[in-house]
């Protein structure tokens, strides 16, 4: 239809955050998989690459004092903070979301003492949190009890329970504001919308009136008051640094922070803006291109119940091939998403890299496939 292709002309060109696409490296493809895996920025691998060749290759040990090696969990830590709206000091970078969560709950359980006998879990999060949550409960003598969304108001009984906010699909993605909500622990992956890399360290983030009180379940001599004392008994850090474990993975700490320039300059107001504007835009493509009845949206049309991605229910119809079928043939047609068995095609907005006009292509493609295969 040419009137969306020209509204998404329109809209590219009147796109206040179009020229950061510019600082990412794409080919020709649409990439709607940034949910997953945000793309490559295009000064990540040169940073990398010295890195590697002086700092380790040169400096060697001394890159840990002369290169910054060190303080990288905090330094990193602290320009991961302002989006997801906290102030410094809060936020320490370093091993995986699963590990992380694993500290935040068995650390929220111990200070939330005995009286507290209840973890609740959101029982349609990723499987992840509710495993690592089961294991929290086993070891800390406390009841799992998995909730939908909805029922935690009334789930959670007395004030002052601590809540472990998951911010995978957030950070990046919308505003949070830790501090404003008054969060007392998060946790968060940085190789989706914050494009570190595959398999970049997650973060940690620990209200400041908390630290005092964290009581890691892995003290690590990296969290160590004296980490370089070698004493049999343990101190912790004080502030985000109590948060650490063992040696930081560097390399892949320091794409991170190569990867976070992206940001300079942006305000997470503006990515939200255009997220919202984006997945409104993608959904009347897709009413407009796809044959009815071939595809259902999962994703609600309330812009606050709405993060950065669409997922289409695709039932196949009559030999109609399924959604990963469906999804391979929009790979090769270079519309690039995932899918979720048994039926579910997934679409990421990220708005540093994507336009309106790859959305109207998706959409198209899309419909092109279904109706080929109807």
């Amino acid at each position: 239809m040419s009137e969306l292709r020209s509204g998404a002309d329109e809209l590219d060109a009147a796109d206040a955050l179009a020229a950061l696409r510019g600082r990412f490296v794409l080919d020709d493809a649409v990439y709607l998989d940034g949910n997953s895996l945000g793309a490559l920025p295009a000064h990540v691998p040169a940073r990398i690459a010295d890195v590697v060749a002086r700092e380790w290759g040169e400096l060697r040990i001394r890159s840990w004092e002369e290169s910054g090696w060190w303080t990288a969990p905090e330094r990193v830590g602290d320009r991961i903070a302002p989006l997801v709206g906290a102030a410094p000091g809060q936020i320490v970078v370093g091993d995986s979301t699963s590990v992380n969560v694993f500290k935040a709950l068995v650390a929220a359980a111990r200070m939330a003492g005995e009286d507290r006998d209840e973890i609740l879990v959101d029982a349609t999060t990723f499987p992840t949190d509710g495993y690592i949550a089961g294991s929290a409960a086993r070891m800390t003598g406390r009841t799992l009890r998995p909730v939908t969304p909805a029922e935690v108001p009334s789930a959670v009984g007395a004030a002052g329970a601590y809540a472990v906010w998951d911010l995978c699909h957030s950070a990046g993605a919308l505003p949070v504001g830790l501090d404003e909500h008054g969060v007392g622990l998060a946790v968060g992956c940085t190789y989706k919308y914050l494009n570190g890399g595959p398999g970049s360290p997650a973060f940690l983030y620990v209200r400041r009136d908390l630290q005092d009180r964290f009581d890691s379940p892995l003290p690590g001599w990296n969290s160590h008051a004296e980490p370089f004392g070698m004493r049999p008994e343990y101190a912790p850090a004080e502030g985000a640094a109590r948060g650490r474990v063992g040696t930081p993975d560097i390399l892949s700490l320091l794409a991170l922070e190569a990867a976070l320039d992206v940001w300079d300059g942006v305000r997470i107001e503006a990515v939200r803006e255009k997220s919202l504007a984006l997945t409104d835009f993608f959904l009347r493509c897709v009413d407009a291109y796809v044959p009815g009845g071939r595809v259902e949206s999962l994703t609600p049309r309330a812009h606050a119940e709405r993060g950065s991605q669409v997922a289409l229910r695709c039932a196949p119809a009559g030999d109609a091939p399924d959604a990963a079928e469906v999804m391979r043939r929009l790979i090769a047609r270079g519309v690039v998403g995932d899918f979720r068995r048994p039926d579910v095609l997934r679409f990421g907005f990220t708005p540093l890299y994507v336009g309106f006009a790859d959305v109207e292509r998706a959409a198209r493609v899309l419909g092109e496939v279904l109706r080929e295969t109807a």
